[in-house]
């Protein structure tokens, strides 16, 4: 039996990204799959319907031929309940869901029998290294916030020697050392710069200095689960912001990346530091999605405060949108093997670790627990 593969365009104002290239469909066509692709939704990230179409995809130019028998759909953004009203029962619905802050989505697709797996959800283990596309987008964000802040800073970033003098380079500052930050890391090397870069996590600091960047050391080690930092006691903070408050006065480019999972972005930086900052220094706040690092970060917006620009971008991603489509569209190539078995068979029983941990609802019933919680009003 074909199983039939769905390629909506997406539907969230900016988002370039499509959640499948011509390379990825080449592959699952070979394997057996019958893909679809609407009319026009790889145009923004610059795969246009004729590479589509010679890799062996279908062109659906309304939504009824996209989704009639499509056992599949691929996302980057989360659907709309609009779209899920369009879905047969039992659809497999795969991309970003972000569950916490589409509650209506996440409802809607339990009322509709929808089995939804949440990519955000994956865990971080070897095998489904391959599948992490919270990895894969945020090497596209940490390159964006770098190209970013250099764009917008009025200085130059490398030294250049030139008849009218030396120019010192910039120095740029990296608040996380996760994968965007590492990345921002690598890329204002290459730019030049002189870069520093902060972690709570002491296993961090190898990685930053392999990179060439100076790691600013604090005798704290806040290792959590599955790679991420845990939250700081109330004096592990006070020591951090003021080793952080000193670095970042003396940046000219600050890039913050810090984020914990489900919950709202840690301030590193205050009002106060900010007055402190040089004039014309940037700060490009990577979480001002979900509250932002910087006190002063309005999300989508450019704020100008004691001569400091503050950018909080949003979908930094979809800044690169042929290279990240590229990636993400791997990243949901590898989840799709763990799905499809032989003959075009669709897995039913989700039990492999990976399936279990990014399953958002199945037969309808949430199955991620916090996102059941809230949805009960918070009581378990």
């Amino acid at each position: 039996m074909t199983v039939v593969v769905a390629v909506p365009k997406e539907q969230v104002p900016d988002e370039l990204r499509v959640a499948t290239v011509p390379e990825v469909v080449k592959k699952l066509t070979q394997s057996g799959f019958e893909v679809r692709i609407e009319h026009d939704a790889g145009t923004g990230a610059y795969y246009p319907d004729d590479l589509f179409t010679a890799a062996g995809a279908k062109i659906a130019f309304n939504r009824a031929d996209l989704f009639t028998g499509a056992r599949i759909v691929l996302h980057v953004q989360p659907p709309t309940v609009a779209e899920i009203d369009q879905l047969t029962e039992g659809t497999i619905v795969i991309g970003f869901m972000n569950p916490a802050r589409n509650l209506d989505v996440v409802k809607r697709m339990r009322e509709r029998n929808i089995t939804a797996f949440a990519l955000e959800l994956v865990p971080r283990i070897t095998r489904a290294q391959s599948m992490d596309a919270l990895s894969s987008q945020a090497t596209a964000g940490g390159y964006s916030a770098a190209i970013l802040g250099a764009a917008n800073c009025p200085k130059f970033l490398p030294m250049l020697t030139t008849a009218a003098g030396t120019i010192r380079p910039a120095t740029v500052l990296i608040l996380g050392a996760g994968v965007a930050g590492l990345m921002a890391i690598a890329t204002a090397k290459r730019l030049g710069a002189v870069v520093e870069a902060y972690d709570v996590r002491r296993a961090a600091g190898e990685q930053v200095r392999s990179l060439g960047a100076r790691f600013l050391e604090l005798e704290i080690n806040a290792e959590g689960q599955g790679g991420y930092a845990r939250e700081l006691t109330p004096e592990e903070k006070v020591k951090e912001q003021q080793m952080v408050s000193t670095a970042v006065a003396k940046a000219d480019i600050v890039i913050t990346t810090a984020a914990i999972p489900g919950r709202k972005a840690p301030i590193l930086i205050t009002r106060e530091t900010v007055a402190q900052m040089r004039p014309g220094a940037v700060i490009i706040d990577m979480a001002a999605e979900s509250g932002g690092n910087c006190e002063l970060t309005q999300a989508g917006r450019n704020i100008q405060d004691h001569g400091i620009l503050i950018i909080g971008p949003q979908n930094l991603p979809s800044k690169v949108p042929f290279h990240s489509s590229q990636m993400y569209a791997k990243n949901l190539q590898s989840f799709l093997a763990l799905l499809v078995i032989k003959d075009g068979a669709i897995v039913t029983e989700f039990t492999d670790e990976i399936l279990v941990a990014s399953l958002l609802v199945h037969a309808g019933e949430v199955r991620h627990q916090p996102t059941r919680d809230l949805m009960n009003g918070g009581k378990s």
